[in-house]
C-alpha cells in the first residue's frame, strides 16, 4: 500500500510531534529573523497608510529610474519613490504636498514620460486617513484574536487558545517579514489578507484539536498525549492538505495569471499575502499548534501518570519520566496508533480486564 492510500486512509504513522522539535526552533529562529528585519527594513506602507501623493504616467520616453529621479530632484523631490511597471508606466510617491507643488510634479512627470498633462494620474490621500486605516486595522485584529481566544476556550480548553494564538503570531510575524525583506507594498488589500489567511489558520488548528478532544475521550486510558495528538495528526493530515491545495491554486491563479498576466494590480497585493499566508499558515497548524499543546499537557500530572503507566504496560521503564523532564517520543513510546475511523464503522474496544493467577 502506496504512502499517498494510508494518507488518504489515515493510517500513517507520522511522528510531528518528535520532529517538531526541530521544527520549532526553525520556526523560532524565522521569528527572530523576521523580528529584525522589521526593525532595520520596516514595511513598504502605501500612501493608504503614510499618506502623500502617488502619480502614475505612461513611459512613452523609455526613461529610466535614474532619469526620472533626476528631473525631480530639480523640484525638490529627489527623495520621492519611482516606480517602473511591466505594463509601461512610471510611478512616483511623494509625501503629501500643496496644491502647487502637486501641480508642479504633474508637469515634471508628464515632461519626463512624454506625455500631456492631461494623461497623468494623481491620487493623493492625507495623513490622517492613513491612521485612520492603521487604527482600524489594530482593532480589527485585537477583536479578532480576543474572540478567537474566547471561543477555543469555551469548546476546548484554555491551553488550546494559547497555543492557537501562538499558531496565529507565528503566522503575522513571518507574513510580515517576508513582506519586509522583498519589499512588497503593503496596502489595506494586504490587511485584508492577513484577517482572512488567520481565519484559514485557525480554521485548520481547530480541525486538529477536535481530532485530538474527540480521541483523548478513546484512547486516554491507553496511550500518552503526545501519542494522541500524533494519531489525530495522521488522521487529519489528508485534509489537511487537500484544504490547502483547493486554497493555494485558486490563490496562485489570482496572483499569476490575474495580477501579473492581465494586469490587475489592485489584486496582486491582496493574492500575494493570501498565498503566503495559507502557506505559512497550514504548516504553523501541523508544526506548531498541536506540537506546542502536546509539550504543553505532557507536564500536567494526569498525563505524567497516564504515561508512566502505558510505560509500565509496554514492558518499558517508566523512569524515564520524572517531574517536568519528558524525553523525545522516539526514545519513549512506539509510533503513534491508529484509530478506527467513523467511516468504518468500528468501534474503539476497551482493554480487557486479566485475571491474577494465585
Amino acid at each position: 500500500m502506496s504512502v499517498l492510500t494510508r494518507m488518504y486512509r489515515g493510517e500513517t504513522h507520522f511522528d510531528f510531534v518528535g520532529a517538531a522539535r526541530k521544527t520549532l526552533i526553525v520556526s523560532a529562529g524565522l521569528i527572530v529573523l523576521s523580528l529584525l528585519l522589521l526593525l532595520i527594513r520596516p514595511l513598504n506602507l502605501s500612501i493608504d497608510f503614510t499618506g502623500g501623493v502617488i502619480v502614475t504616467v505612461e513611459n512613452q520616453s523609455d526613461v529610466d529610474i535614474a532619469d526620472v529621479r533626476a528631473a525631480l530632484g530639480d523640484i525638490g523631490q529627489a527623495g520621492a519613490r519611482v516606480q517602473l511597471t511591466g505594463e509601461g508606466f512610471i510611478l512616483i510617491q511623494t509625501e503629501a504636498l500643496d496644491a502647487a507643488a502637486q501641480d508642479e510634479l504633474i508637469v515634471v512627470a508628464a515632461s519626463v514620460g512624454g506625455t500631456d498633462v492631461n494623461a497623468v494620474t494623481i491620487d493623493a490621500v492625507g495623513p490622517t486617513f492613513g491612521a485612520e486605516v492603521t487604527r482600524a486595522a489594530i482593532q480589527a485584529l485585537v477583536v479578532f484574536l480576543f474572540i478567537v481566544a474566547l471561543f477555543i476556550t469555551w469548546r476546548f480548553e484554555w491551553k488550546m487558545a494559547l497555543a492557537a494564538l501562538a499558531a496565529l503570531f507565528h503566522d503575522l510575524i513571518i507574513t510580515a517579514g517576508l513582506f519586509a525583506a522583498f519589499g512588497f507594498v503593503v496596502t489595506p488589500a494586504t490587511v485584508i489578507a492577513l484577517l482572512t489567511i488567520l481565519g484559514y489558520s485557525l480554521y485548520d488548528t481547530v480541525v486538529v484539536f477536535d481530532k485530538v478532544d474527540e480521541n483523548v475521550e478513546l484512547m486516554h486510558d491507553r496511550y500518552t498525549y503526545t501519542e494522541i495528538v500524533n494519531a489525530s495528526m495522521n488522521q487529519v493530515l489528508m485534509r489537511s492538505i487537500n484544504t490547502s491545495l483547493t486554497s493555494l491554486i485558486p490563490v496562485g491563479s489570482l496572483l499569476l495569471v490575474g495580477s501579473f498576466a492581465f494586469g490587475a494590480h489592485t489584486l496582486r497585493e491582496f493574492a500575494l499575502a493570501l498565498f503566503i499566508g495559507i502557506a505559512i499558515g497550514t504548516y504553523s497548524s501541523i508544526f506548531v499548534a498541536a506540537p506546542l499543546l502536546a509539550f504543553w499537557k505532557e507536564r500536567e500530572e494526569d498525563w505524567v501518570v497516564a504515561r508512566k503507566r502505558a510505560m509500565r504496560r509496554r514492558g518499558g521503564d517508566a523512569s524515564l519520566v520524572v517531574g517536568d523532564d519528558v524525553r523525545p517520543m522516539a526514545e519513549t513510546v512506539p509510533a503513534a496508533p491508529s484509530v478506527p475511523t467513523a467511516s468504518s464503522g468500528a468501534a474503539a474496544r476497551a482493554p480487557r480486564k486479566r485475571k491474577k493467577r494465585r
